[in-house]
Formats: C-alpha cells, sequence, structure tokens
C-alpha cells in the first residue's frame, strides 16, 4: 500500500474524511447558536422587513462566521498550521481581476447568445445604485463563505491527504452542487452545471492553492446573474436586478426557473472556462 510519510493514503484520507464531516457538523451547529438571538428579533418582526436584502447580508455574515469558527477548531485540534488554512487568503490582485475579467466574459457570451437566440427579452430597466452595492456587499459575502469552506478547507484537506489533485477537485465539486439541492427548481441540468462551476472555480486552486481568483469569480457571476442582469441565482431570487428579464418559454438555452445555471449555455461556457483555467496553470 502506497505510503505518505509514515501513514498510508488511506488512512491519510480517513482522517481527512472525519475532518469534513467535523467541519460540517460544527458548522451546523455553530451557526444555529450564534443565529439564535437574530432569529428571535426577527420573528418579531413582519414578512416584508424580514425579506430585505440587509437581512440576507446578516444571515450571510453568521454562516461566514460560523464556516470560519469550524474550519479554525478543526485546523486546530488537527495540530496544523494556521498558515495552511490562511495562505489562501494571500492577497493576488492579478488573481481578483483576472476572476472578475472571467466572469465578466462568459456571462457577455451568456446572454449575448440567449438574446441573439431569442431566449430571453429585457422588458426593462431600473438603474438603483444602491441595491446593486448593497448586492455587491453580499455576494461576497457568499463567494468568501462558500469558497473558504468547499475549496479552502474541502478541497485543501483532501489534498492534504494525497488524493489525486484531479478527484479531490471532482470530489469537492459534487459536495459543492450536493448543498444546492434544496434551491427552488433545482433539477439534474441544474445539479451538473453547479457541478461543473465547482471544478471551474476550484481548477485553479489545485495549483496555487490560493482563494482570490475562485472568490472574484464566483463573486461576480452571481452578482452578474441576478442584481446585474435579473436572473435568478442558482433558483433564487434575492433582489430586482438593473434589467428586468421576459423569459418568451422556458427551455434549455434560458434555464428556465433556475435562472442561468440551469440552461445548456452554462454548461458549455463552464466546460470552456475549466479547459482555459487548466490550459494555463497545466503549462
Amino acid at each position: 500500500m502506497e505510503t505518505i510519510g509514515n501513514e498510508s493514503k488511506a488512512k491519510r484520507f480517513g482522517k481527512a474524511a472525519i475532518d469534513i464531516v467535523s467541519f460540517a457538523a460544527l458548522a451546523v451547529i455553530i451557526i444555529t447558536i450564534i443565529s439564535v438571538p437574530f432569529a428571535t428579533v426577527l420573528l418579531k418582526l413582519g414578512k416584508e422587513e424580514a425579506d430585505t436584502m440587509s437581512y440576507f447580508i446578516l444571515s450571510e455574515t453568521l454562516m461566514l462566521a460560523g464556516v470560519f469558527l469550524s474550519a479554525w477548531i478543526v485546523w486546530h485540534l488537527r495540530g496544523f498550521s494556521l498558515e495552511g488554512l490562511g495562505r489562501s487568503f494571500t492577497m493576488r490582485w492579478k488573481d481578483w481581476l483576472s476572476g472578475i475579467l472571467l466572469a465578466t466574459v462568459l456571462y457577455a457570451v451568456g446572454f449575448g447568445i440567449s438574446l441573439w437566440a431569442g431566449a430571453v427579452e429585457i422588458a426593462g430597466v431600473a438603474f438603483n445604485p444602491s441595491s446593486l452595492l448593497i448586492s455587491l456587499v453580499f455576494f461576497l459575502l457568499v463567494a468568501v463563505t462558500e469558497e473558504l469552506a468547499l475549496r479552502g478547507f474541502v478541497l485543501e484537506r483532501l489534498l492534504q491527504s494525497g488524493v489525486n489533485k484531479f478527484c479531490a477537485l471532482f470530489l469537492s465539486a459534487a459536495l459543492f452542487s450536493l448543498i444546492h439541492i434544496g434551491n427552488p427548481n433545482f433539477d439534474f441540468l441544474s445539479f451538473i452545471n453547479i457541478l461543473l462551476a465547482g471544478i471551474l472555480l476550484g481548477s485553479s486552486y489545485i495549483y496555487t492553492r490560493n482563494l482570490c481568483f475562485p472568490i472574484a469569480l464566483h463573486w461576480f457571476w452571481n452578482w452578474i446573474q441576478g442584481p446585474v442582469l435579473g436572473y435568478e441565482v442558482s433558483g433564487n431570487k434575492f433582489c430586482n436586478g438593473l434589467l428586468a428579464l421576459r423569459l418568451p418559454e422556458a427551455n434549455l438555452i434560458n434555464g428556465g426557473a433556475f435562472g442561468f445555471e440551469g440552461s445548456i449555455l452554462c454548461t458549455v461556457l463552464m466546460v470552456v472556462g475549466t479547459g482555459l483555467i487548466l490550459k494555463i496553470h497545466g503549462k
């Protein structure tokens, strides 16, 4: 049996699996505990007051705190240096800009084709600077939370255990897709596309072990998709978009009620984007 150091690969993978399960369980427990005081307040509010972007920002901030604390606890109990977790956030401005640029280009192509094919129509434009700015903050929190959890912890821990980097990438992406399974209008194509999105987001990490690029890509992918173009984001409608879209019919080009991530165009763009990243980093 192949060994790494004094341990077999199987043993190292087993430890990684235990850490991932422990991390997930701790995150649920901690987020639940720290959310109770805020949930009590929200119960006293009307639904209209609670369903605001400010509420979403508060909720996501609590989730980020829970995820970070859970990751730190598991890391600490394993005796790992925090540099292994912290290096994921070493600032790399080129990666931030590259992630933002890739998200913009992918949507320019995808949305452009959708318009050209008549799969979507622009029904109106509503420029609301405050809504765009607040949603930008919200989706940054979403990106940091999910990237820390799925790439910074899960993918990193699998790589540490000696799992082949592409197998680790697939496993972390599959988990990323599975956590969206309860989203509205989630179907098989949505599952495949979010799986591919997870591979896209992690494809640079297996080479750089840094989260700047995936956070930036994830951040602007969601923000452009929802608050700018007016699609649902993974099946959820968080706020009105800069554009109001009308779908002549739900089909594989526009993604229907799940949004662009439920479309075959998204499938193609995820594959092309991943291939581009792997080609660049694989040199």
